[in-house]
């Protein structure tokens, strides 16, 4: 028989400024120490030279993450230009070089084509599988792989600098699946010059932004203490997408235990949406002739 996992049953979103070098896995396993937090987790990986939002969910607010992971996200990133390496990143070897340089106007038109509905072939160096292995694991033995593009949705991607003939900076907003490395990859073959990203930091992600973060050594300061506890964001706010329903008395009893249950409001028949009793969340489901058909379900007390 397997043990149970210890720790508190705590609920709620804490928001990190991730730093540089960790990976977030190692930030996830912080914060589930100085919660003393039974279950935690995270809502968009960001690599371990990355900075900038990662939310951690808690307890039930890992039921939502799903919202968070497919929401937009914005990224301000700085792209090197005139040499390839291996990860896309400035971790990785130089494996190309290029003496052209673009100049504003010639940055600014190839921006256009990796607007909107794109397609996209993840880094050699992704944790993207490959019949059943990461890649990352391959490119370290030196395999170099076919990857398959896949597709991306980029609201918007914007020329903020251009300190000098060798450097961009760059703010990209996407959707569920970027990588910001190969975003620079591509662009630097567009332009002829080749390019890698240096540095990146994540200032949003769907309700999620720099004002809500703390930082790990704030995290750690205040470990186990009712300071950090007052730090956590309510479950509902990856909720912020979806319309509120207020369920009955007798609705959100039902809701309780995954059965259709009664909710005030009026939105579209099948829209997704959320229901609250005495302004806690009940459950998620699709809203169907008066009820909330739940998909998922809080157990919140």
């Amino acid at each position: 028989m397997m043990a149970r996992r210890k720790g508190r049953e705590i609920s709620g979103w804490l928001v990190i400024d991730k730093p540089a070098g960790l990976t977030s896995t190692a930030v996830v396993n912080k914060v589930r120490w100085a919660l003393q937090a039974k279950k935690a987790g995270h809502a968009g990986t960001l690599d371990p030279a990355a900075t900038g939002i990662l939310a951690v969910a808690l307890g039930e607010a890992t039921k939502t993450v799903p919202y968070i992971t497919d929401a937009l996200k914005c990224y301000r990133f700085t792209v090197r230009l005139g040499a390839a390496t291996n990860t896309d990143d400035a971790e990785g070897e130089v494996i190309e070089t290029s003496a052209l340089r673009p100049d504003r106007a010639a940055v600014e038109a190839a921006l256009g084509a990796f607007r909107g509905d794109i397609m996209q072939v993840p880094p050699q160096f992704s944790a993207v599988k490959i019949d059943g292995e990461r890649a990352y694991v391959r490119a370290r033995d030196g395999e170099e792989m076919e990857l398959a593009a896949r597709p991306l949705f980029v609201d918007s991607l914007d020329l903020i600098d251009m300190p000098d003939a060798d450097t961009l900076v760059l703010e990209m907003v996407c959707g569920k699946g970027g990588y910001v490395r190969a975003i620079a990859r591509d662009l630097g073959r567009a332009l002829g010059c080749l390019g890698h990203v240096v540095s990146l930091r994540r200032t949003w992600s769907g309700p999620f932004d720099l004002e809500d973060a703390v930082s790990l050594e704030t995290v750690e300061a205040e470990a186990q203490s009712p300071a950090l506890d007052a730090r956590l964001l309510p479950v509902e706010t990856a909720l912020a997408d979806l319309p509120e329903l207020r369920a009955t008395d007798q609705g959100a009893a039902r809701l309780s235990h995954g059965n259709p249950g009664q909710v005030l409001g009026s939105i579209e028949f099948g829209e997704e949406a959320w229901a609250s009793y005495q302004g806690r969340p009940v459950a998620v489901g699709r809203y169907m002739g008066g009820e909330l058909h739940p998909d998922r379900v809080f157990n919140l007390g």
